[in-house]
């Protein structure tokens, strides 16, 4: 019997979006694993439960309502970032990969809601953000003295001319992505803010930290992660001048809409660096025991792009990418054939055996409807049935 089988995720966001994910697997089958029929609730730390009234949520907090999770059903709780960080991109700056940030508690605290969330039979997800850390990381603070072991961690560039930016790269929130540092006499790189350095995934002891990283978290009992902000591992190696934009005469030369992002984004490298860490999770299960360890992996970028982080026929990559193009592309409005033809799409593009899912912004059921949710799993039923893979 073929099934439209829902792993939703719902993610609590600052402006109060909810966002789901469905992803759709064939029939079911005893043999499957749990992420491809789970719940997944993303939690907002400094949001969802105060448990000492200084009136910012926390560890113990969470822990406290693990039950209730469990009792609406869900599957998979995921985090968003618990580590150390001064703050700046609500937590994204990480400071420290290995340390809880005191505002939510301590490691001990961590330690007891993985214990009890795995009593209780509930799946712990950390977001894993591997493409920047913060100015105030040691690594970075190491790197920028040129500190022998560290200092290419991070993306240094001498100026143009000694006087200006390596190149006309722009970050993500404007202005130059180069950020001049005295100490070394070079600009450093930051795809996001100047106090989010991006690590240098071309040098393999950066790839090494982040494994170890990963590894860590893995010993401390978590069920995956959800993986950054992946398109933006690597950037084009020459360092080449980004293009203007189609229609870049609309916007300052600040703006990050004036270029064509060609060359800081989407790079050939970035999907196999998600195969190494699949295989690195895979590995830890095959020498560890216990059921699989889940990856995601989040990039906003093309649908042909997007794909490639599945995996290939020799490797394979996360165990689903996030799928925004039902979002993008579809409205209240939107009739049954144009949800079909998004979801037909992303059948025609999807590499073999792999698993489909859909992110639909805010509460699908006020969004969309219930008759068009009915559709959208009439309609996929249908075409998964009716499509050649």
């Amino acid at each position: 019997m073929s099934a439209l089988r829902i792993v939703i995720i719902f993610t609590t966001l600052l402006n109060s979006l909810i966002e789901a994910e469905i992803v759709y697997n064939g029939s079911s089958t005893a043999k499957d694993d749990w992420w491809k029929y789970a719940t997944f609730y993303q939690i907002y730390p400094r949001s969802f439960k105060d448990s000492d009234g200084d009136g910012m949520g926390d560890l113990n907090g969470i822990t406290s309502k693990l039950q209730h999770l469990v009792n609406a059903g869900i599957t998979a709780a995921w985090l968003s970032p618990i580590f150390k960080s001064p703050g700046v991109d609500a937590g994204y700056d990480i400071s420290d990969f290995r340390d809880i940030d005191e505002k939510f508690g301590t490691m001990s605290d961590f330690e007891q809601l993985i214990k009890t969330a795995h009593e209780l039979g509930l799946k712990i997800i950390l977001d894993y953000v591997p493409n920047h850390t913060s100015d105030q990381h040691v690594w970075f603070q190491l790197s920028k003295n040129k500190t022998e072991g560290y200092k290419d961690y991070f993306i240094w560039k001498k100026g143009y001319n000694s006087t200006a930016p390596p190149n006309n790269w722009l970050s993500r929130f404007g202005y130059s992505a180069w950020e001049y540092v005295a100490e070394r006499d070079e600009y450093y790189y930051h795809q996001f803010t100047t106090a989010q350095p991006d690590l240098d995934f071309r040098n393999p002891k950066v790839i090494q930290e982040m494994n170890d990283v990963m590894t860590f978290w893995l010993d401390k009992g978590v069920d995956g992660f959800r993986i950054d902000a992946v398109n933006y591992l690597f950037e084009i190696s020459d360092f080449r001048d980004e293009p203007l934009s189609d229609n870049y005469e609309n916007y300052e030369p600040y703006d990050n809409r004036y270029l064509k992002h060609i060359y800081v984004m989407d790079q050939p490298e970035s999907p196999g660096m998600i195969y190494q860490w699949r295989k690195h999770v895979d590995n830890y299960k095959t020498q560890n025991g216990g059921d699989t360890r889940v990856l995601m992996t989040e990039g906003y970028t093309d649908i042909s792009t997007t794909m490639l982080y599945y995996g290939n026929e020799t490797a394979d990559g996360a165990h689903f990418t996030f799928n925004f193009f039902f979002i993008t592309n579809t409205t209240s409005r939107s009739t049954a054939n144009e949800i079909a033809s998004v979801i037909k799409r992303w059948f025609q593009y999807m590499p073999n055996g792999r698993v489909p899912n859909w992110v639909v912004r805010i509460i699908i059921e006020i969004f969309y409807s219930k008759a068009i949710i009915t559709v959208l799993n009439f309609i996929t039923d249908s075409i998964f049935k009716t499509l050649t893979f």
